[in-house]
Parts: structure tokens; sequence; C-alpha cells
């Protein structure tokens, strides 16, 4: 792409940066460099500008290129009709948002049929004129007469068509336009009430049955709740502005001469083009203004509460047995080692078989026996339940399990959205082609909790079920979002690229899912990789796929001591120098005493020495105390139990630890180890003001709450934050 100067001049003002960085982002970028590599490795190029914001100069580049794009076309099409005065093109040029754009070529776009389009084929846009001009003397008669035919036999025929002309025109002038969307965004309501004989089953949309909230303070989640209600037709929705205030600013702006022979006549296409034409046009571009905007919202919502699982702590070196409960089928078990390999799988029938039935009892000796084999078989550190079905009854049995067989081990329950998806796509028909998909959903709920990045980007985003309405949005803005919070996350931990599956690797920097999977296929046929340019031999990963993803790719006991680090081979040679002026070697990366040396040097002297900029040098120095970094080492991790919780012995104050598992636009929901999570409503997050929950808490984290409502016939939770 050709980069525009002038557009980069504009973005660098509005994101608050200097053009320089605007222009290094958009030149890497042309270049075929990513998003993660410039984030990470030309931070002196960038100053260090994160992986969204380089993302927003792009996007914001491209609707600023578009939109130049779009004027462009508009004068040109004008002109070719011979109608383009030198104002109409400044006016264009002066334009910042599409819509400004359309609102002054509607006068000029192509028109299907339309009462006014006939009348304009009539032969009556003169008389549309005259009446215009707002004459005082004549009369209307005597003015019409004169655009009498074959097809306009009559005055009042005349004179009506003529309105159809002027009712278009008022419809399509940008003026009134811009004036009335701004007056219905500004004092406009959206009404939705309940249609009559509408099936509303569970009463989902009750709240919205005789509803009216102004624009200006309605919430994203409500516009998208309202817009599911009308789609599902239970809904009737408008909107509400000031009629009479709106139609007196139209009159004023046509009739500017009063007690004019056609006064009567304008005044009646004023209010038909209105009620006609013009609101209904101007009320479905605000719902969809609303709806894109409560949809963005929606999405980064959705990918943020993404990301934050995603970087949730890993469990390392633990082995973990998995429980996918259920009632009938038994609960699948599957026993994976400290390195994510399946050693046992299998199955136990602890809860009762049917709905009603009674519990086997030799069943639940059988099922305690299994468990206990199995912890002790293979010293297992974890038992890891999911929290679909039959998951609490699982729970208790489990805990009987661990008490009564005095275990040393801990149990925890996992959120198993998406494992039953991940357990019947070809992801996983590939990797387990000989197991059952409730038995491979074990595995999936084992391995969830060793290291919840490398399982859950197997599974489609929009599955993880940590979002609200994210089936309501726009899907290929969601698809698109979610890509690259998970592929930002990939890179921001770094891939083993020795034991990494091909739906991790397909997310680093630079890689192909074809090329995650000759990576895969190279390494399984040669064996492991020793060193990280042992990687360019792998097929159609060429020397720019190597520049961009290998500071990613991580090798832990290779021939080359700096492969397990962030430091990309491009400085190598810097690194060493660095070792050298530190008076240290390599085999000292992640000992105290390269840690001492470190911070007892002298940086500026360094960086001279080295010729490293600032932030090379910090990234460098920084692998150098941690090789093996994780940014998730700082992440909350899960809470381990030994005991069960029952929804029904809670009560109102209670003082509970919990998990948060989703943040929505109104709160976040809560597991708190009963068997329903809880709701913290914004309101009771903190005493002090909150605009968004995401700013206090993130899926994943570890919070105390308190008990402020209990439903048992609803199953429903109320929880507090803050202490009463």
């Amino acid at each position: 792409m050709e980069i525009n100067q002038q557009i980069i001049e504009i973005l660098a003002k509005n994101l608050g940066i200097k053009a320089e960085q605007v222009n290094v982002v958009l030149k890497l970028l042309n270049e075929g460099a990513t998003v993660p590599f410039i984030a990470r490795y030309r931070k002196e190029k960038t100053g260090a500008l994160d992986e969204d914001e380089i993302r927003a100069i792009f996007k914001e580049y491209e609707y600023k290129v578009e939109l130049e794009k779009r004027k462009e076309t508009v004068i040109r099409l004008i002109d070719e009709k011979g109608l383009l005065t030198d104002e109409l093109r400044n006016k264009i040029s002066e334009c910042q948002k599409l819509v400004e754009i359309e609102d002054l070529y509607l006068p000029f776009k192509e028109k299907k049929k339309t009462k006014a389009t006939e009348a304009i084929r009539l032969g009556l846009s003169p008389l549309a004129d005259e009446m215009l001009k707002l004459y005082l003397k004549s009369t209307r008669e005597e003015v019409a007469s004169k655009y009498l035919n074959d097809e306009v036999k009559d005055v009042e025929f005349a004179i009506t068509n003529a309105c159809y002309i002027i009712a278009e025109r008022i419809a399509d002038d940008a003026h009134f336009r811009k004036a009335l969307r701004e007056s219905m965004e500004k004092y406009g309501h959206i009404i939705s009430k309940k249609k009559k004989d509408a099936v509303d089953d569970g009463e989902h949309f009750n709240n919205y049955y005789d509803y009216d909230e102004p624009i200006q303070t309605i919430k994203p989640h409500r516009i998208l709740a309202i817009n599911r209600g009308e789609t599902m037709k239970i809904l009737n929705v408008s909107i509400a502005s000031n009629d009479d205030k709106n139609l007196q600013y139209i009159k004023k702006g046509i009739i500017r001469r009063p007690n004019s022979i056609f006064e009567a006549d304008i005044i009646k296409a004023i209010e038909d083009s209105y009620k006609r034409l013009l609101y209904p046009s101007i009320e479905r571009e605000v719902r969809n203004s609303l709806t894109e905007k409560a949809e963005e919202q929606a999405i980064d919502i959705f990918a943020m509460n993404v990301k934050n699982l995603l970087l949730q702590a890993p469990l390392k070196d633990k082995t973990v047995l998995g429980v996918d409960p259920a009632f009938r089928t038994g609960c699948k078990l599957a026993v994976v080692s400290k390195t994510g390999k399946v050693l046992e799988i299998g199955v136990i029938y602890p809860n009762e078989r049917q709905k009603g039935a009674s519990v086997d009892l030799k069943q639940i000796k059988e099922s305690e026996k299994r468990i206990v084999d199995l912890v002790h078989k293979y010293n297992v550190d974890i038992i890891s339940i999911g929290n679909g079905t039959a998951s609490r009854e699982t729970e208790a049995f489990i805990s009987d399990v661990i008490k009564e067989n005095k275990l040393n081990v801990k149990y925890v329950i996992v959120s198993e959205a998406g494992a039953s998806v991940y357990s019947a796509s070809p992801v996983a028909q590939e990797e387990f082609p000989d197991y059952q998909v409730e038995q491979r959903s074990a595995v999936s709920i084992a391995r969830r909790l060793q290291d919840p990045l490398a399982e859950l980007v197997k599974i489609e985003p929009k599955a993880i079920g940590v979002g609200q309405y994210q089936h309501d949005v726009s899907q290929s803005k969601l698809n698109e979002q979610l890509d690259f919070v998970v592929t930002e996350a990939v890179n921001k931990v770094g891939v083993n690229v020795n034991t990494a599956s091909k739906s991790l690797l397909s997310y680093v920097s630079g890689l192909s899912k074809t090329i995650a999977q000759n990576i895969v296929t190279y390494r399984d046929n040669v064996g492991e990789f020793k060193k990280r340019s042992d990687l360019l031999a792998v097929s159609k990963l060429g020397p720019k796929t190597y520049e961009q993803s290998i500071g990613f790719l991580r090798i832990i006991d290779g021939n080359e001591p700096l492969d397990k680090t962030s430091i990309h081979p491009e400085s190598y040679e810097k690194a060493y120098e660095l070792l050298k002026l530190l008076n240290a070697n390599v085999e000292l990366l992640g000992s105290k005493e390269i840690a001492n040396k470190i911070d007892s040097a002298n940086k500026s002297e360094l960086m001279e020495k080295t010729g490293l900029d600032k932030y090379t040098l910090d990234d460098i120095l920084d692998s150098f105390k941690s090789p093996l970094r994780d940014i998730r080492d700082t992440c909350d991790s899960v809470e381990l139990r030994s005991d069960i919780r029952h929804f029904e012995d809670l009560k109102i104050g209670d003082e509970l630890t919990g998990v948060v598992r989703n943040v929505v636009d109104f709160g976040c929901f809560v597991d708190c180890g009963v068997k329903h999570d809880g709701l913290v409503h914004l309101s009771k997050m903190s005493p002090n003001y909150v605009k968004h929950p995401s700013d206090l808490v993130s899926v994943g984290e570890k919070v105390k709450v308190y008990v402020i409502g209990i439903d048992l016939g609803r199953h429903k939770l109320s929880l507090s934050m803050i202490k009463e």
C-alpha cells in the first residue's frame, strides 16, 4: 500500500503519538512484519508501541484510506453528471466520516422507482422549483396549469406530485439529515414493547416489555438484548424523538417567506417527507450505529475475557486426573502426565444412572477404588473436574473419596466450556483417533489445568463461553478480534517448538497452519530441533518467516543456550558481547550471580559499548535474568480444594473466596464452589464509582465475595465485593 503522509499526520494527532511512529509501523507492516514481531523486536523504531496500539494504527489508517477513496469516487460520479460545484467538492473533501459523504451524495444517486421519480418523469421538477420560490402573488392554479399535459390532467394532481419531489429533496438534504441525526442521538429514546400474542418462554425479555430509555444513557448490552427480542419477534422497537421540534426546524429552513401561495402544500410535503422518508431513514441509521457500538463493546469484552482465560497461570509439573462428569454414561477419566502425555483412560459410575433412580452402592465402591488406585499408581497431584452436568455430584463423591482414604491430593473445578466442541473436532480426532468423544473431553479437562493456553487454542474461541451476546454480533469482526487476542497471548508466552501442537504453532507470529503442520511433521520424522536455525530446513519456512517467528519459538535443552530465551537470533552476537562485558558466561543464565552483575552494571556504558538501543538492551538483560520467564507466572493460580460447599448451606453474609468465570457489562460471575455461579452486579463491586467491571476484575482472578441474596428456587446467587 502507498503511504499517504497527510493521513499519517491526521492519524498521529488523533492517536496522540508522533507521525514518525505511525510511519514506521505502516512501513514495517508493508514489508510483511507481523504485529507481535513489531511490538517485541522493533521497539527502538516504534517507541515501544504495544500490540493494541500497532493494530489501532493499521485499522485507523485503513479507515482513512477508504474514506479518501470514497471521496474521490463520489466527486467523480457527481462530476460525470455535470453537477459538481466547487462548494460541493470542498464539502465532500472536508468530510471526516463516511456517513457525511453519503449524505452529500444521496441527492445525486440513481434511485429506484419512487413517487418522486415518477413525478420527475411526468415533467414536474420545474413546478417543484417554482413552488419553493414562495410566490406571494398569482395563484396556485395559474402557476401549476403551465405543467399540465396528457398525463397530468389537473392542477391538484400536478401539485400533489410536485410535493413528492419536494419531500424527496428534503429527505436527501445533507443539512437536514445531519440535524435530525444529531437531535435523535442527543434527545431520542429507545422504546420497546412486547408484541401482542408474542410468546416469551421463561420471560427472558420481561425487562423490555414496556421499556423507555434515553439513547444517551442506554448501555450496550441492553441494545443487544432489545435487538435479540426484536429478532425473535417478541418486541416491537422504535426510537422516539421530538417530532414537533424537528418539524419546526425543517419548516424554518424551507419556508423562509411566510404566506406564500404554496405554503400549505409545502408544509404537507415537509410532514410527508419527515414521516415517510427522513425519519425512518435516520432511525435506521441511528439504530445501526447503536448496534455497531454495542457489538464493538461486546466483542472487546469477549476478547478481553478470552485473553485473560488463555493467560491463566499453568500448573506446571503436576500429574492430573481429568474427570468429565455425567450421570447415565458415567464419568470419563484421563490421567495425564506432567508433560501432557495421556497415561490411562477409564470410566466410573458414582452417580445415578437415570433420573430418580437410586445410586448403586456397589458401583460407588468400585468407582472409589478406581480413583484411589489411579491416584496411587501415577502419583496424581490434582484431580480436575469439569463444571458441566453432574459436576457438583461428582465433586461431592471425589471430596468424600479424598477424605475417607486420606489421599494426598487436591481437586479443582475447571470450566469445561468448549471441551465438547474440541472433542468432536478434526483436531481432537487427529490427536486421539482411537478415543471416544467423551474420553477426549476428559483429556482436555486435565490438560487445560496444566497449560490453559496450549489446550484452549485447540478450541474455536467462540465456544469458550466467556462473553455476552457473542452470537448476536458480526461474526467476521468477532473472529478477527479473537484471532488477534489469541495470537497476542501465544506470542507473549512463547512456544516450546519441540512439544507444541499444530494448533498452538499456527498462532505463532508469521506461521501459517501449513507451516505449523510442516514443523510437526519434520519433528516426527527427523526428531527434536536442537537449535533454532534447524527450522530453516522445514518445508516452506523461508528467511522472512524465520525472522518473524523464531523469537517466539523456544528450544529448552538445545545446543545453543540462548535458544531457550526470547532473545532474537539477530541479537545473539550482541548478547554474547554483553555477557563478555558483564564478565559472565552463558551457563550463568537465570542465576543469582548474573542478576547481581546486571544490577550493578552501568547500562549507559553497556549501550555505548555495544551500540544497542535502550529497549533491546533491557530485553536482553531481562532474558539473562529469567531465560524461561513466563508472563503467566504472575497470574492467580486456580483454587485447589479438598472439601465441598453446598448451595443450600449458604446464608446471607457468608464470606467466600471464588474465581471469576465471566466478566460482562453489568458485573461479573463468580464460581464460589457451589453448584451455580453467583453474580456480582456492577453496583456491588466497589463503594466507589466503577466505569466497567473489567476495570476491577478479570477472568480467572480470585476474589473475596459476600453473599447478599439466595434464590433456591431459581438457583440464583447474588454476591457483593463490598463488605457490609
